[in-house]
């Protein structure tokens, strides 16, 4: 039988306005259940954002990263929370259970894929921005830093303190510690020190029933989980407390940049074999992209050799001397600082991959005619070399399994500042990037960096109702043999499965087969 086209548009719009009213009651029960339910209602009412607030916009877009989620089109949470105690999370936990809203957790907002502030269920954002002090104890060289804070706050503060303590996280200096640290962490000083996460000593969460945990609590089997395994999936993470490293008063730093007519691509090909085997008091990272060429209306391609040394430029023209002539290095190229100076210094410089084996020449000269392509004007590539205290920590010790076996990490992104339909020829472009390295990269699995969060390796049911086999296609490639763990300890800590997105670990059942929720 036909349905009337008026009857059909009247369903549609019954429809809607049902969808608009559930949202609507959804939202206000769960602002009511929190300031009820809250130690301090005027307190934690001063950090709810819901639609109708003036600020909800700005509070939204502040920590949006990714220009691609800065749309209307792109699904927005029915509230934002922006909590200033624990006790706000501790409230918020129970009451979006009771109410049926999702949970996204933001710190510092540089998801790659925008797991920490977009949902395409109802959902609200937990957003971390004002729990971000740091505690420094120089004499027992430690620090607290609660998730909210950035890598630039936390060396801030180190640097207060002291001259000759550090810690190894990130080259991004606005990157949120909460996500960081739970992904692992890299920087410039892993081949020293290893990531962040591997010198966290003691963390404390707020679990899926409210309650808050340290390690001693929370066991070790979480204490490992929460140290690689990523965001999102165990719990809120309020603060870390890390071990902090011994650094010289005294760095020293270069940025020699070749292109190809000077040689760029033998010299990237010989990096590829010294960079994870030089001394680990050195790292040489590498930043690829197209500029301009000598010669006028040319491009070329070019490769900045961006290093940190521990240590005197006396002490390290020697070594470049011994292990990579081929640079050309003079002692004119290279500048002694503080630590935290070399910190600014390299930041400002992404899907990602590991390499065990070394890219050939011709195998370079094909990215190279990649980043000539239109789309590659706006493409960068970096290489973080491995080695060192890398290889040294076993694939078990954290989540992150990335270690003995890899030479180095290669990132690409694309930076766009125009709309949706262009952002997708560039990610397009990313993409055929990726399929052409897959004979040079790791392989059974092709690894991939948790941080460097990648939908296209796959994604969970949005009714959270995920195989164990269909999420261990994108499981095994971010935490290898490390991800039947990660299942174990997710079953045990929220069996119901409240803390998930498109990419959190599942639970599964004692039969084996994942819940259904």
């Amino acid at each position: 039988m036909e349905i009337p086209s008026s009857l059909l548009s009247l369903s549609l719009v019954l429809l809607f306005s049902f969808v608009l009213a559930t949202s609507a009651d959804v939202h206000e029960n769960f602002v009511q259940c929190l300031t009820s339910h809250s130690q301090n209602a005027t307190s934690i009412y001063q950090v709810i954002y819901t639609r109708n607030n003036s600020s909800y916009t700005s509070v939204l877009d502040f920590s949006i990263r990714n220009l691609r989620f800065l749309t209307p089109e792109t699904p927005k949470p029915l509230v934002i929370l922006t909590p200033t105690h624990e006790s706000h999370i501790q409230v918020a936990i129970i009451c979006a259970r009771n109410h049926g809203l999702q949970i996204r957790i933001r710190s510092g907002g540089h998801d790659h894929e925008g797991l920490s502030y977009v949902s395409h269920v109802p959902f609200f954002i937990l957003d971390l921005i004002n729990l971000r002090s740091v505690s420094v104890d120089v004499e027992s060289r430690t620090a607290w830093v609660q998730a909210g804070a950035t890598n630039g706050e936390l060396y801030y503060s180190i640097a207060e303190k002291s001259k000759t303590l550090a810690f190894p996280a990130g080259i991004c200096l606005t990157i949120g510690l909460g996500g960081h640290i739970s992904g692992g962490g890299y920087g410039m000083m892993l081949r020293k020190f290893g990531l962040a996460a591997d010198n966290v000593i003691d963390a404390r969460i707020i679990d899926v029933n409210g309650g808050i945990l340290d390690r001693e609590s929370m066991g070790e089997d979480l204490f490992w989980a929460i140290r690689g395994g990523a965001g999102g999936s165990f719990g809120v993470v309020i603060a870390w407390k890390i071990k902090l490293v011994p650094v010289p008063s005294i760095v020293t730093v270069f940025n020699v940049s070749r292109t190809l007519e000077q040689n760029a691509t033998m010299l990237l090909h010989r990096w590829q074999y010294i960079a994870d085997k030089i001394d680990n008091d050195l790292v040489i990272i590498t930043d690829i992209n197209r500029v301009n060429s000598s010669e006028e209306g040319n491009k070329t391609v070019q490769v900045s050799f961006i290093s940190l040394f521990l240590g005197r430029v006396d002490d390290l023209y020697p070594l470049m001397q011994k292990n990579f002539p081929e640079l050309g290095l003079v002692k004119e190229d290279c500048r002694e600082m503080s630590w935290i100076e070399s910190t600014l210094y390299v930041a400002g410089f992404s899907s990602g991959t590991s390499l065990d084996e070394p890219i050939s020449e011709i195998g370079l000269e094909g990215i190279w005619k990649r980043l000539n392509e239109e789309e590659g004007a706006a493409a960068r590539i970096l290489t973080i070399p491995y080695g060192g205290k890398m290889s040294e920590i076993p694939e078990s010790e954290t989540p992150f399994p990335h270690r003995a076996g890899n030479i180095y990490h290669i990132a690409y992104a694309v930076t766009l500042e125009e709309g949706v339909e262009l952002s997708n020829r560039y990610i397009d472009w990313t993409r055929r990037l990726y399929s052409y390295l897959a004979p040079y990269v790791s392989k059974s699995p092709r690894e991939a960096y948790a941080n460097y969060r990648d939908l296209d390796l796959g994604q969970n049911n949005d009714k959270g109702n995920t195989s164990y086999a269909q999420a261990s296609i994108w499981g095994v490639k971010y935490f290898k043999n490390n991800f039947k763990r990660l299942v174990h300890v997710k079953t045990m800590v929220d069996p119901s499965n409240f803390f998930r997105h498109e990419q959190s670990i599942p639970t599964v059942s004692p039969w084996g087969k994942k819940r259904e929720n």
